[in-house]
């Protein structure tokens, strides 16, 4: 018994302690005032993305969000594997963490036994949103990942250089984005 309340706290400290060191590394980032979900929900493109170890062998991904009665959202990220061309999906789960704002949201995609035990939920950010919802920045506190979506599968060029821009501004080293075209 004392071996499995060792490991629970072992998991659980090592959910917290990244959030610690970021938080004090970097300079507080700023999320969007407000979001509306209803119109958030529906399926966006990925156009760009900070390298990360789980869409490592991804390509044209897409992210579908539906709004639960509950308030949660149902989240079915999709892509073409790189390697061999299939299909690749990943089924998760999302809720709201700031309701005044409804623009900082914790995602999951791990079983239920885990979800249940807290391990496995990642922040997700939402730090601009176009006023028309045509495109969104998605990130978390530590800037470690970072998405560039869009309602449709290709994005204006000016368009993609001014979220460039103000991601520079805000303290993301774009020369590691990987963009994609549809």
């Amino acid at each position: 018994m004392k071996t499995s309340a060792f490991i629970l706290a072992v998991l659980f400290a090592s959910q917290l302690s990244p959030a610690w060191a970021s938080q004090s590394e970097v300079t507080l980032l700023r999320t969007v005032p407000s979001v509306d979900l209803s119109r958030y929900v529906g399926t966006w493109y990925e156009i760009a993305r900070l390298p990360n170890r789980f869409q490592k062998d991804c390509a044209q991904s897409t992210a579908k969000y539906s709004l639960r009665e509950e308030g949660k959202i149902d989240v079915l990220n999709s892509c073409r594997k790189l390697s061999d061309g299939s299909l690749k999906e990943a089924h998760g789960l999302a809720e709201v963490v700031d309701r005044d704002t409804n623009s900082k949201l914790r995602v999951i995609f791990t079983p239920g036994l885990i979800r249940w035990l807290g391990i496995g939920w990642g922040n997700y950010w939402i730090i601009e949103l176009e006023p028309e919802y045509k495109y969104v920045v998605v990130s978390e506190p530590g800037r470690e990942y970072l998405w560039i979506l869009s309602r449709t599968p290709v994005m204006e060029k000016s368009v993609y250089e001014g979220i460039l821009e103000r991601l520079k501004a805000n303290g993301f080293d774009v020369s590691k984005l990987i963009h994609f075209s549809q």
